[in-house]
């Protein structure tokens, strides 16, 4: 077995850094990223260029004097959303995609879109210009199953968008079903992220045996056949897929309550857990594609040029149970199971 790993610097293509004081405290626990896509969903959201560079500012303020994150900036789809604003801040560096999120699919989506028709116009003008949409693919009919939510949407949403705009590049974003899989992988300009803990749980984590809050997340983890088939596609090196963490942070307060939030704050362990996913899956020697190189090529960037070193040591490496924002605490992921591979920097 390999106790070694040397991987370029990953990024994180999908991650909620939130804003006021709970970035401050979050944001230093992706530091050591090479880059990450950003998501736009504060209140109120992020809807201009001028907005996206004010919060990239705000979070670069954030974060260490020696962090290595770059974020990458991203716009939140609305059915007011202009064009040409979204043009212009992808042609000036400032956004790097715009985010799809169905009206009331997730956390602060109430600002999204319903009727799809109204936002044509967008998804042309960003496949002309080469603006990648990333999409949140849940729909939200109350008549459909939770459980169900990304299928039906590929079938009522997503495709017909895709078909509508064949030079729209998309990446489905937290995909957690083989549906989701299949999907990506029939063709086209399309890719996914898979999030750390959508590797680790299934429902029965968050269900059985008691409700467990810190398990729960949108999109909601699906059977165990489901997340096998996740795990597959990531572990298979396909570079349709990568990492986007959706590393979501919340207060316990609003997790453990009679109506808590959706979201796994992952930002501190997800890359051990992603060794041990990949180590057990016996594709260690694919992780840095998944980390590091996928999703790069997919938004047409080249690789960081830096490394780190991933060793596996015999004691487990150490976590912060929760950490503290702004007077509240925040819950960090437990994977179930302990952590032995440790992240270094590169010598």
């Amino acid at each position: 077995m390999n106790n070694f790993l040397r991987l370029r610097r990953p990024d994180d293509w999908h991650l909620h850094l939130r804003d006021q004081q709970m970035l401050a405290a979050v944001a230093p626990w992706s530091a050591d990223l090479g880059r990450a896509i950003i998501m736009p969903n504060l209140v109120p959201p992020v809807v201009t260029g001028s907005e996206a560079a004010a919060y990239r500012d705000r979070i670069t303020a954030a974060l260490p004097e020696n962090a290595t994150l770059r974020p990458l900036m991203t716009l939140y789809l609305t059915e007011a959303t202009d064009p040409a604003d979204v043009v212009g801040a992808h042609a000036q560096g400032i956004i790097s995609a715009v985010k799809l999120y169905p009206a009331g699919a997730t956390t602060n989506s109430a600002s999204g879109v319903r009727d799809f028709d109204r936002v044509r116009p967008v998804f042309e003008a960003m496949a002309e210009a080469g603006v990648p949409l990333c999409v949140h693919g849940e729909v939200t009919d109350p008549a459909v199953d939770i459980f169900d939510r990304e299928a039906v949407f590929i079938d009522r949403v997503l495709d017909p968008i895709r078909r509508a705009t064949p030079s729209l590049r998309v990446v489905m974003e937290h995909v957690t079903t083989s549906d989701g899989v299949d999907y990506v992988r029939a063709g086209g300009d399309i890719g996914a992220t898979i999030t750390t803990h959508h590797l680790v749980i299934n429902r029965n984590h968050i269900l059985a045996g008691g409700i467990r809050p810190h398990y729960y997340c949108l999109p909601v983890a699906k059977r165990e056949s489901h997340r096998l088939a996740l795990v597959e596609a990531a572990t298979s090196g396909d570079p349709r897929f990568f990492s986007g963490t959706d590393s979501a942070p919340h207060p316990d307060r609003a997790k453990e309550s009679a109506c808590g939030c959706a979201g796994c704050f992952t930002a501190p362990n997800w890359l051990s857990i992603c060794a041990h996913v990949f180590e057990e899956a016996g594709a260690i020697d694919r992780l840095e594609a998944f980390t590091s190189l996928n999703g790069p090529a997919f938004y047409r960037l080249p690789p960081n040029k830096d490394h780190i070193r991933l060793v596996r040591r015999d004691e487990p490496a150490v976590f912060p149970d929760r950490i503290e924002a702004g007077g509240e605490t925040v819950t960090v992921f437990d994977p179930g199971f302990p952590l032995f591979w440790h992240i270094e920097t590169d010598a």
